[in-house]
């Protein structure tokens, strides 16, 4: 099933829900950085988050930045997506392996950390883009997510988050978000519905696996409840904006006497997209010319 987003209300609009399939986006990011298993289900269910969160954003442009700094042997997991449907992301260390958790599970949390912050940064197109910080609850991501919504943006929120990967790579990712908007808040009984419904599922995964469309989960969690799923599917996808053109213009602010240096000692230049480990190669002509831009730049200022 191709990766993808799927928007629904319930409750007569005040539940929103939003389900999504990643999948192959996951499994291009796996393979990009060469990551473990581990790694792989921190940054999958991280850039899912990303695209669920994104997913309410309004202009085309807009776009959410996840930043997980945890003391776990991970590093910094990161996610940046947008309202168009794209999202890249990588982790420091992306080859640490853990053995599963008491749970036979990937040991997300432990690899994390469970000390630490999370940082979200929501770029809506208006103005300047507005920032928050949390502290981490557990480290598995959705619940840490879970608490930045409720905290930062006091919305009670849902967030189930899944990357399942066996030995070819990964199997299923996906994620689904639930947010009782303002006119519903104060209802208690619905709350609680909710909460006992989300708290039954094992997990989002295994839906995928036992072949559960994002329409049926959907339906088995809100049918009852008035629920109007969008005709709208978005497909989403991996995607970065690096080029090489980016990266000649990296490389012409190292200044004229540091791309001399390659020149001689490397004979070019060789740089690493940190987002989607792209590799980019520059040879001694192309510096050259950048070293010509440069003291043109300069003629033209005096």
């Amino acid at each position: 099933m191709a990766d993808q987003l799927l928007r629904a209300t319930a409750a007569d609009g005040g539940i929103r829900a939003v389900g999504l399939i990643s999948t192959q986006l996951t499994e291009e990011a796996r393979r990009r950085h060469k990551m473990s298993a581990v790694a792989t289900a921190a940054l999958g269910r991280t850039m899912s988050a990303g695209l669920l969160l994104s997913s309410s954003m309004k202009k085309a442009e807009a776009r959410i930045n996840i930043r997980i700094n945890g003391d776990g042997p991970l590093g910094v997991v990161f996610a940046d997506a947008g309202l168009d449907g794209t999202v890249r992301g990588y982790v420091t260390n992306p080859q640490v392996e853990l053995p599963p958790n008491d749970k036979g599970k990937l040991d997300v949390g432990k690899a994390v950390g469970r000390n630490g912050f999370v940082y979200v940064v929501k770029d809506t197109g208006y103005d300047y883009p507005y920032s928050s910080t949390v502290e981490l609850v557990s480290g598995e991501i959705g619940e840490d997510l879970t608490h930045y919504l409720v905290s930062s943006e006091q919305t009670p929120s849902a967030l189930l988050l899944g990357v399942f990967v066996d030995k070819t790579g990964v199997a299923a990712a996906g994620g689904l978000l639930l947010q009782v908007l303002p006119q519903a808040a104060h209802d208690v009984r619905l709350i609680e519905l909710l909460e006992s419904r989300i708290s039954a599922l094992t997990g989002f995964t295994p839906l995928l696996r036992q072949g559960k469309s994002l329409s049926g989960v959907m339906q088995d969690l809100l049918g009852d409840l008035g629920l109007e799923i969008f005709p709208e599917t978005q497909l989403v996808r991996f995607q970065c904006k690096c080029s090489f053109d980016r990266v000649l213009g990296a490389l012409k602010m190292l200044g004229e006497a540091e791309l001399k240096d390659m020149i001689v000692k490397d004979d070019g230049a060789e740089a690493t997209c940190h987002f989607c480990a792209q590799v980019y190669q520059a040879d001694s002509d192309q510096l050259a010319r950048l070293i010509d831009d440069l003291r043109a730049d300069a003629l033209s200022t005096r």
